[in-house]
This record gives structure tokens, sequence and C-alpha cells, in this order.
């Protein structure tokens, strides 16, 4: 390890009632207002087997640690050995490794995120370190092990939620929630990500699989357009109504059918594109689903500026999605004003949402969206999202769309977590913007009417997306 034990002389916890709530008008606007507001999670990777089979978790790491690449990040940075992180080294081990680094990412948004997390679910008022993880980690075993998933939303007062899926996906789990759970609605996200990533060196095999399931013979570009049309009727019937990708830009590449077609089955006959044809797939796939996203009155969401996979020795040993992913410094103005335009100009573009990745671009994107609403179509500024989703991040966030756009039209937070204890992070969401209306009314710089601003920011938290999405 490359770090000297680091521990708290007091293990009291620091996460109060007015946790951020830096004045006496943010904490109205929080406890009056924001905080009892349900949640519309309308983007995370929650697995909806664990919520169909409803099973209490086997343990806090199954629940907490086994899916977070935010933490194993720390915990690399720190030299923890990987078998320790992310192998097959005991639970306990494991659960006191991540209790050691946790004094470490003071300043990171781990450290507030891990703190409300162990205080709302298990009311445990104490700092994780090393002096306290035995305790903590007896504690939350004993306490999760009598907690089922669906019963642990409710509590958080979760209305509906969006999984994120493949179009390979049968969707068993969501069949039977739907069937059987009645209290939440837990919906499909369309997510096809391997349908354009064309280069991959399983790409064939992945075609194959869709095909598989869509009992289709995908030889063609028009088969395999067919194929996705049809997953997207299957996945409309059981309740999607939201599509999200995840690209390091939007794609705007000039291309004709034929060469499309060409360079579909020359992948299919093993031959990988090159980077202009690579370039000219993606631009045709993507336009294709937003036209059916349209057709189908979706909400399509589009994930920007990700560079992925970094580590490929990792790739290889963990796969994809295990924290070695990056900030990318993409161009991203040019080709989201032609992908859109086109969309727009046929009168193809339905409701839309934008996140960046870039803190750098923020303003980009915050402009973009404003050239293309309308009174037919909603274009939103998303989230601070991934390595933005912290309290700086969203100020960010929040600050370009008041400069830019329109703030209190927004709709709001999402966990897009792995970790099925993330859901505090909507309450971090609300002590934020409610902080900063606050600070702005102390300020003199908004009227000092808290039963506006206190619905504006029950609209954010809720409403708006209530309307946006119409689930």
């Amino acid at each position: 390890m490359h770090y000297l034990d680091l521990s708290f002389k007091s293990t009291k916890s620091f996460i109060n009632e007015d946790f951020l709530l830096q004045n006496k008008i943010s904490k109205i606007l929080y406890h009056d207002y924001a905080k009892s507001m349900p949640i519309i999670d309308y983007h995370n990777h929650i697995s909806p087997k664990i919520i169909s089979d409803n099973k209490p978790f086997s343990s806090i790491n199954s629940a907490w640690l086994d899916e977070d690449h935010y933490k194993w990040r720390v915990m690399r940075a720190l030299g923890i050995n990987e078998n320790e992180i992310t192998g097959d080294a005991p639970e306990k081990l494991k659960f006191k490794r991540w209790a050691q680094a946790v004094p470490y990412t003071v300043r990171n948004p781990l450290f507030h995120w891990t703190h409300l997390e162990l205080k709302r679910y298990f009311n445990i008022n104490t700092l994780l370190q090393p002096s306290t993880a035995d305790k903590i980690f007896r504690q939350t075993n004993e306490l999760i092990s009598k907690m089922e998933p669906v019963e642990m939303l409710k509590k958080f007062n979760v209305k509906t939620l969006c999984t994120t899926d493949d179009p390979a996906d049968d969707l068993e789990f969501h069949v039977k929630l739907s069937k059987n759970e009645k209290r939440l609605k837990v919906l499909p996200g369309f997510r096809p990500d391997n349908v354009l990533n064309i280069c991959d060196e399983n790409y064939i095999e992945y075609i194959n699989k869709l095909g598989s399931i869509d009992d289709t013979k995908i030889d063609s570009y028009e088969s395999l357009l067919n194929s996705l049309s049809n997953r997207i009727n299957f996945f409309h019937t059981n309740g999607c109504r939201i599509s999200d990708h995840g690209l390091e830009s939007l794609y705007s590449e000039q291309y004709s059918m034929l060469e499309i077609d060409k360079i579909f089955k020359n992948r299919l006959s093993g031959t990988i594109p090159n980077s202009k044809e690579d370039l000219k797939f993606k631009s045709c796939v993507l336009f294709d689903l937003c036209e059916i996203y349209f057709k189908k009155g979706w909400t399509q969401q589009f994930h920007l500026g990700a560079i992925r996979n970094n580590n490929i020795s990792l790739l290889k040993k963990l796969g994809s999605g295990v924290g070695c992913d990056s900030i990318g410094d993409f161009t991203q103005a040019k080709a989201m004003s032609d992908f859109f335009n086109n969309l727009n100009s046929k009168g193809l573009l339905t409701n839309t949402i934008v996140y960046n990745l870039n803190p750098a671009m923020n303003e980009v994107f915050a402009t973009m969206v404003g050239n293309f609403s309308s009174s037919k179509v909603s274009m939103q500024f998303g989230t601070a999202w991934w390595y933005l989703d912290q309290k700086d991040g969203m100020e960010k966030q929040i600050n370009t769309l008041s400069n830019l756009g329109v703030l209190s039209n927004f709709i709001g937070m999402l966990t897009d977590s792995r970790s099925f204890l993330s859901f505090p992070r909507h309450e971090y969401f609300r002590r934020i913007i409610c902080n900063m209306i606050g600070q702005d009314i102390k300020d003199g710089l908004l009227p000092n009417d808290t039963a506006f601003f206190g619905k504006m920011i029950q609209n954010i938290c809720y409403f708006n997306a209530e309307k946006f999405f119409k689930f």
C-alpha cells in the first residue's frame, strides 16, 4: 500500500440535519419543501433481478462494494492489492480495506456519500475508518440481512426507476416486476451501445445474440434495423419510454445506405472498418434509432465525453465498467449541432437530455440545447454526470444552466449508479441546490420569497421529471 494509517481522533459522524445547509433560508427550503419529495430515478445501473427477487443482500459488500467502481479507483490509488478490491479475498478484508481508504477520501464525494449512506440506511453515526471497521461491518451485515430491496427503495420514496438494458436483454425481471410489484415502477431503459460499436472484437458474436433473441437472421443493414425496431417495440410493450447512449461524442458523418450496408456485411465477414467507416456506420445507426425513438414518443439520452477502458490489462482481466474510464477531450459542438439539426429539419427530434462529462464543455452543452427547444420538443442539459457528480460539479452545472438556460425547468437528479445504496445522492443534490438558492436570497440576489422558491425546488426535484417523462 502507498499510504500510512490515517484516522480521525473523534469517530462521531459530521452528518447532521443541516448538512450542507449554510443559512436559515436554505434550511427552510430543504426541510419544508425538498426533503419529502418523491424520487424519479430515470437513469441507473441497478440490476432489475435484485429488485424482482426481492431477497435481502447476502452482505454489506454485495450491496455497497462489489459493483462500485468509484470506490475501486480510490483503493487502487492508495495501492491496495486488486485481489482485495475485486478479487476473491474474504469479504471482511475487502470491507476493512475500504475502511482504511475512507479517511483519505476527505474532499472527495465518496467521503460524503459513504457517511450519508451509513446514516440513512443503518442509522450509523460513526465515521468509517480502521478503528470502527469491525463494528460497522457487523452492524451493517446484521441489518442488511433483514432488508428487502423493494422496501429499501420505498424507504427513500422512490416512485419510478429506469434501469439500463441492452437490446438483446429478454427483460425477464421487468416482466415479473410489472406483474408482481405495484408499489413502484421499475422500467427498462434501451441502451444500444453494443450495436454501434462495430469495431469491437466480439461484435459478430453480439449480432448473432441479437438475432437469436429476435428470431431474425441479421445479414444486412436492413435486417439489423428491422431487428432493432422489433426490440424497441418489445421494450415499449414492457414499459420502456427512454433510451440512452454512452458516446464519446455525437456522430454526424455523411454516408450513403449502400456504404453502410457494405460496411456492415464486411464486418460480418470479419473485416474491421477503418476509422472513417466506423464513424459513418455509427452516424447512420444513431440517426435511424433516433427516428424510431421519435415515432415511439420516447425520450433520448446522450451521455457524452467519456474515454473508456483506458487500462487494457484490467479490461482483459475484469471487463469494462471497472473504474478505468476518464474524462475525454473530444470536440462536441459541431457534431452535436449537425446531429440535432438533421433530426430537427426532418421533424424527427424527440425530447432529449444531454449529459456532459468535461466541465470545460458546460457552456457548450447548455447553449446547444437552447437551439432546438420548442413547443413540441423539450431539450435538457442533464445533471452533473459521473466525475462531475459532486458538490463542485453540481454547482457548476446548476450555475451554467441558470446563466444560459432555464433552471426552473430542470428535471433534476439521478443516481447513475451500480451501488444499490446510492439513493441518498438525491438528498445530496437537494441539499446543494437548496443551499445555492438560499445563499442567493441571503445575498440579496433573489427575492426573499420562500414559497416561490420552495415550489420551484419541488418542481426540480420531482414534478418537472414527472411531467417530462409521463411514465
